[in-house]
């Protein structure tokens, strides 16, 4: 799988990558190994990991157990480690009275590693300045404790302000900037204000929410569980259940997924280094990739959809 530079940085990324969203201790551990196995397979290289709390009740410990179960899928399932770009992220949740070196620290314990690649900063809680957030950063960059640096959901102004400050303290740009980004969600990644604060950065967008949580690829019309089935009453979703159906009836006569024409869009905006999805089976992982093959008047036909 191609790979390209991740902003800045001097870290390349493959142009797909598998996230962990409350999926690896949900599903058994040999599924799990299985879809880690596929995407190596695959030519993956990027994988994004996070600390999130147990919703399943049968965790033993009350959160971070998806960066244990990670970390013992990525060493089962036989992944270079130098040749592996490892993603996760600062939450902020107990700040301050936890630091952003021992958030991490705390996370690589459970992980079973060394440094991450890259650090994502979430948007700064009430009271915490973007400055303080980028000077922390830098620290965890100077302790080796992460390689990179990227946000989550910021807004533009905020991000731009980032961009600003790490200038202005010599430190690294944020390389990477994980954005909703899909047929239906396009405004954070193609807005002027965005367009600037990217440019300011040189980050690349590491699209997120590509199927908008599995709306576009009709799961839940056909009575499929997941994370937005408790919303699918809500107004805001009628544009992309809409969407959805033209999405699949295209898709029908292609003869390819939703999924990956969805994920398809995302990887044709100049913008996107990379496309974040999860999977829960090898068959999710080897039809994604499939994204990768779509041809220029396809691309052109969903671009106008």
């Amino acid at each position: 799988m191609q790979r390209r530079r991740l902003g800045p940085s001097e870290l390349h990324v493959s142009r797909l990558s598998l996230g962990s969203w409350r999926t690896f201790e949900r599903i058994d551990r040999s599924g799990g190994l299985a879809v880690m196995q596929a995407a190596r397979e695959h030519g993956i290289n990027f994988l994004d990991d996070a600390r999130y709390d147990d919703e399943t009740a049968r965790a033993p410990i009350p959160t971070g157990y998806s960066e244990v179960v990670f970390g013992e899928l990525f060493r089962a399932a036989g992944w270079d480690r130098a040749d592996t770009v490892v993603a996760n992220k600062l939450w902020w949740e107990f700040w301050p009275e936890q630091t952003a070196q021992k958030e991490l620290e705390a996370s690589l314990g459970r992980m079973g590693f060394d440094y991450v690649d890259l650090i994502y900063a979430n948007p700064p809680p009430d009271g915490m300045p973007v400055r303080d957030i980028v000077a922390a950063i830098g620290e965890l960059l100077r302790a080796g404790l992460a390689r990179a640096w990227g946000i989550v959901n910021w807004e533009a102004e905020q991000f731009l302000a980032a961009s600003r400050a790490a200038a202005e303290h010599g430190l690294p740009q944020p390389c990477a900037a994980q954005l909703p980004y899909s047929l239906v969600r396009r405004d954070w990644v193609e807005s002027t204000a965005m367009g600037e604060a990217l440019a300011a950065s040189g980050a690349g967008v590491v699209a997120s929410f590509a199927i908008a949580g599995g709306v576009l690829t009709g799961k839940y019309d056909a009575g499929g569980t997941g994370r937005s089935r408790e919303e699918l009453d809500d107004p805001r979703l009628a544009d992309a259940r809409e969407t959805g159906r033209r999405l699949r009836a295209l898709g029908e006569d292609l003869g390819v997924s939703p999924a990956a024409l969805a994920i398809g869009f995302a990887l044709a905006n100049p913008a996107v280094v990379s496309v974040l999805f999860g999977a829960t089976s090898p068959a999710q992982v080897t039809e994604n990739a499939r994204a990768l093959e779509l041809d220029a008047g396809v691309l052109e036909r969903l671009r106008a959809f």
